[in-house]
Formats: structure tokens, C-alpha cells, sequence
């Protein structure tokens, strides 16, 4: 057996550290989605690539010398160009979107998440925790909770959000429901008919988590709302899965 370069050790460690790590979700929660499985895929093939590494370079060379072959690897380095230029660009709106700080009692939005039976999923917490402190901080901001029900839920989102809230110790008529939505777009459009039904403050903080807040953002401007950032900060463990996830939401809303 060859000995392994640096260079091929240092992949190959790279690609099993992200793979186990994009792998988490599933194993603890069963959570698969096209953000981690575009992880594990992605790095599957860095881990090959390492494994590789001496014949697929000698391969490259070798197809550089014949015209289709140059054709088609130079199409496929701009492709993976394009596609690192587009992740440094989302990923600096994300950051710049996640530190918009609201100016106090705005509207507050919290967008809804995962409920499991009437339980509040991990993320759905992070963000109902992230309200709670603004809405202590904000003693005349209005809360509306946004989120309709999914499969396997037993309450919607909204109720499920209102009960946490109310238990600890937010009061019930700082709080608004609005059960019937399914998406992000959603979420803010028919949170925007209870602002203009009951004359609240049309400038709204959107409590989401960090990598969201963009997206929603962007729904929200399009909605003619204007909206800050209240972010909740994501488990080291799901966020390359969720972070990748949202990559692919930013450009459906963009090709919509």
C-alpha cells in the first residue's frame, strides 16, 4: 500500500470530520434533508478525491491534452468557481441580515419550525427563547406567532410557541396567532394582514435563526415591510446542515 502525502491525509481528514458532522442530525434525530445530504455527498467526493489523489491529477493532465476533455474540465472549474463565489456571497448577506438590530418595540415576528406532537423542536426553542428575551427587554412589543400545522403535529406551531411563551411568564395579550401558514412567504404575509387588522406597529423584528434571517428579509422587503433582526443562535451541531439547506432556499426565492 502507497503511503499517503500531506495534502492527502489533510483531505482526507477534512471530508470525514464534515461528513460525521453533516451525518449528526440524522443519527440523533433522524433529520435527512437536502442540506446535509449535499453535505455528505459533497465531501464523499473530497474524501475519494484524497484517496485518489495522484491518478486523478495524472488523469486531468491527460484529458487537458484533448480538446473535449479540456472542454469539459474547464466547464466544470468554472462551475465549482461559480458555485464558491455564490456561498461567500449568501454567507455575507446572511451575517449582514443576522445583525440588523431592531431600535425596540418593533412588531416582533417569530417564524415557526419543527413541532413534534406539541413539543417545540430544538430550533423552534432557539428561537422562542431569542423573542422571550426581546419581548422582556420590549415591555410595550407585540409578539405575533406565525405557524400553521404540519404533518406529525399535534398543535400548530403558533399554539405550541404561545404555550411556551405564556409559561414563561409573557402575557397572553402581548400575543398574536396566526395559525394557517406553511412557509416562510407565508409567515409574513399573513402575519402582515393581523398588523394592518389590529394597527400594529408596521415595522417588524423577525425572530428566526441566524442563517434565515436573510430569506426573510428579502420576503418581507417584497411584502413592503420593513424588518430588523432578532437572531437565535443555531446548535454547533445543526447548523452546516441547516446553513446549506438555506442555500438552496435563497436561490428558489430568488428564481421565483
Amino acid at each position: 500500500m502507497r503511503k499517503l502525502s500531506g495534502i492527502q491525509i489533510l483531505f482526507i481528514t477534512i471530508s470525514l470530520v464534515a461528513v460525521v458532522w453533516f451525518l449528526i442530525p440524522f443519527i440523533l434525530f433522524g433529520i435527512m434533508n437536502i442540506g446535509n445530504a449535499t453535505g455528505i455527498f459533497s465531501f464523499l467526493g473530497l474524501f475519494f478525491y484524497g484517496i485518489k489523489l495522484k491518478y486523478i491529477n495524472n488523469w486531468i493532465k491527460k484529458s487537458l491534452k484533448r480538446g473535449l476533455g479540456k472542454i469539459l474540465i474547464s466547464l466544470f472549474a468554472v462551475l465549482i468557481g461559480g458555485i464558491m463565489i455564490l456561498v461567500v456571497l449568501f454567507s455575507f448577506l446572511m451575517m449582514k441580515a443576522a445583525n440588523q438590530i431592531p431600535n425596540g418595540n418593533e412588531t416582533v415576528v417569530v417564524l415557526g419550525c419543527r413541532v413534534y406532537g406539541e413539543r417545540a423542536s430544538l430550533m423552534l426553542m432557539e428561537r422562542l427563547d431569542a423573542a422571550y428575551e426581546y419581548l422582556k427587554e420590549n415591555e410595550e412589543a407585540i409578539c405575533i406567532l406565525s405557524g400553521g400545522q404540519g404533518e406529525g403535529e399535534d398543535i400548530t406551531e403558533a399554539e405550541c410557541m404561545y404555550r411556551y411563551l405564556t409559561k414563561k411568564g409573557i402575557e397572553p395579550k402581548r400575543l398574536y396567532k396566526e395559525e394557517k401558514s406553511t412557509s416562510t412567504r407565508e409567515n409574513l404575509a399573513f402575519s402582515k394582514e393581523i398588523i394592518e387588522k389590529h394597527s400594529l406597529n408596521v415595522d417588524i423584528a423577525i425572530v428566526t435563526n441566524e442563517f434565515h434571517e436573510y430569506r426573510a428579509t428579502k420576503v418581507a422587503e417584497a411584502l413592503n415591510l420593513n424588518s430588523s433582526a432578532v437572531s437565535a443562535k443555531t446548535a454547533w451541531w445543526l447548523f452546516p446542515t441547516y446553513y446549506v439547506r438555506e442555500l438552496y432556499g435563497i436561490i428558489y426565492e430568488i428564481l421565483l
